[in-house]
């Protein structure tokens, strides 16, 4: 029951965090935006994450750490690069479904098991995940251009929802005692993987003369508004280690996939954006789901 509760929260709270995202990279890049996102997350494990839970100090937690935090930093870049090609109402929910049906996969592999209850839940799940991740043909710029992806698209999102899995693999085998130092090294590779990016695309536009001067008003709200984007997340990657401790990989992976949950339902409430049919009862099956899955 617990796992199922951190897991639905997980997804919400990831689901919050991309929606912050979303509205920061609106006034400035979403590179400068992911890296204050990353630094912002480093400062809020370091300074209560860490004191609070703890962690034994190991070679095997540090080099987790960092390798989540390479696997997630590429995950992101290759989210952003796919979505940005479109179309989103078939990349977005694309990826989520790999990044569940990786990790889902190995932890069967891995002798994890549950009743035919359980498995009901997790296809219900899966389903869930596409339809949440539904948007509606002509909502605007989202999915304004070609319908059909390229398959350059289709393959950044299949890669980009492979590596998200692999970053929930990584994160389940730290040891059990390492508590949140993985996470610090995490979010300290993504911070320097990030900023490094920034200052070469910087770098670059500044040689050809076509860096573009952004208006300070616009960067500064951009900037607290992706502090926000990276404590939501780090808090979410957070609530994967706990959960993935505490119960089954699959369960937690699948779970944390409905992430486009929360990004719609805060879409709805603070811009007052349209919640489709089909992500209505993708809402619904999710919480169907969730119910199965705490029986089971």
């Amino acid at each position: 029951m617990l796992t199922v509760l951190l897991g639905l929260g997980t997804a919400l709270v990831f689901g919050a965090a991309d929606f912050f995202g979303g509205l920061a990279a609106k006034r400035m890049s979403a590179l400068l935006t992911t890296a204050v996102s990353a630094l912002a997350g480093l400062v809020a494990v370091a300074l209560i994450g860490l004191p609070l839970l703890g962690g034994a100090w190991s070679t095997e937690a540090v080099w987790l750490g960092i390798l989540s935090g390479v696997v997630g930093a590429t995950a992101i870049a290759l989210l952003y690069a796919c979505l940005a090609i479109g179309p989103m109402s078939i990349l977005s929910p694309l990826t989520a479904v790999v990044s569940a049906i990786v990790p889902l996969t190995v932890g069967l592999i891995g002798g994890e098991r549950l009743g035919p209850l359980g498995y009901v839940a997790l296809a219900l799940a899966l389903v869930a995940i596409v339809l949440v991740g539904y948007t509606p043909p002509g909502s605007g710029d989202l999915v304004r251009g070609a319908v059909r992806p390229s398959l350059r698209a289709l393959l950044m999102a299949v890669a980009s929802g492979a590596a998200i899995g692999a970053f929930l693999i990584i994160i389940d085998a730290t040891p059990d005692d390492s508590g949140m130092l993985p996470l610090v090294f995490n979010r300290a590779t993504s911070s320097v993987l990030m900023f490094a990016a920034v200052a070469v695309v910087a770098i670059a536009a500044w040689r050809r003369g076509t860096g573009a001067a952004a208006s300070t008003r616009a960067t500064r709200a951009g900037i607290l508004i992706a502090v926000v984007c990276g404590v939501l997340d780090v808090t979410a990657n957070a609530g994967v280690l706990l959960g993935v401790r505490l119960g089954d990989l699959s369960i937690v992976a699948v779970l944390t996939a409905l992430y486009p949950a929360g990004t719609i339902i805060l879409a709805a409430v603070v811009l007052k954006e349209r919640i489709a049919v089909l992500q209505y009862v993708g809402l619904a099956l999710a919480i169907g789901a969730a119910a199965l899955l705490a029986l089971a």
